[in-house]
């Protein structure tokens, strides 16, 4: 296992993409794409995405090849095989709406591919565990809620396949002959719920702009593809066993902001506010 961070020089690269904690960089060679995190995410987590992205290679699941640990001298991340031409699924149906029930259909299809896939639970983290491991980043957390969440959480059973970590759309893309998982750096094992949760937090839960940020999609078309998914995913178009089903992931996703929000901020933050009222809301 090699940690050492090569230097690039971000003259030979072309930016590509911003997200929420990294930015994305094209090699003028066209071979590469770099990735580097903001200021603000430490180089532990680079190296810890890195070695996820090793296992999920390794595995067979199709996802870029991982290069090398790497640094422009301020900021930390990893280079990774360029697939070319690519498009994500979300871009896809921004710019061709008619793509939303197909595409939508087929990520279905690729999620429960995926929750089907034994994981190796000696490479890569059980999800339940990694919640329960932030709880305590919460140091105005009253006990009240933590003991709320610890019981939730022993409520969950471990499963032995494997999450993305991050499930959504824009995570899936295709070069017209291959679909590939990317940003699997939160890439764990458990129930399928971990992973379901998200999908339907960001379908209902983000503002408009945030929406626009992340996927490309209003919200209004970030709803309809949750409904497309949740009948394909579920093979079933009973309105109350969706809704039934929607319910369950209510105490998942307020267990597995915990985990997005302290990783984030790099570690403590303030448990008053939204974070509080999702818990009073959706978690008994």
């Amino acid at each position: 296992m090699n940690d050492n961070f090569q230097t690039i020089n971000l003259d030979e690269y072309v930016q590509t993409g911003e997200g929420g904690t990294a930015l994305t960089y094209n090699h003028k060679d066209g071979k590469t794409l770099a990735k580097l995190f903001t200021l603000r995410v430490a180089a532990e987590t680079a190296v810890r995405e890195f070695h996820i992205n090793e296992v999920v290679y390794d595995s067979g699941l199709p996802t870029p090849k991982p290069i090398r640990l790497i640094t422009d001298g301020t900021r930390y991340g990893a280079e990774y095989e360029l697939i070319s031409p690519k498009r994500s699924f979300t871009r896809i149906i921004s710019q061709e709406p008619d793509q939303l029930e197909p595409l939508s259909v087929s990520f279905a299809q690729l999620a429960k591919q995926l929750h089907q896939t034994p994981a190796d639970t000696q490479r890569l983290p059980d999800m339940k565990e990694l919640v329960a491991s932030k709880i305590d980043d919460y140091q105005d957390m009253p006990a009240e809620y933590k003991e709320r969440l610890h019981r939730f959480l022993d409520s969950v059973p471990s499963q032995p396949t494997c999450l993305h970590g991050d499930l959504h759309i824009g995570n899936i893309i295709t070069d017209g002959r291959r679909n590939l998982w990317i940003d699997v750096g939160d890439f764990a094992y458990g129930v399928p719920e971990w992973d379901l949760c998200m999908m339907y937090y960001a379908s209902h839960f983000l503002d408009e702009a945030r929406a626009d940020n992340i996927f490309h999609l209003n919200n209004a078309t970030l709803k309809a593809h949750w409904d497309i998914f949740a009948r394909a995913y579920y093979a079933t178009d009973s309105a109350e066993t969706l809704e039934a089903e929607a319910h369950r992931l209510e105490p998942f996703f307020v267990a597995k902001l915990t985990f997005i929000l302290s990783k984030l901020s790099g570690g403590k933050r303030s448990f008053e506010g939204y974070l509080k009222n999702l818990f009073d809301q959706y978690l008994p």
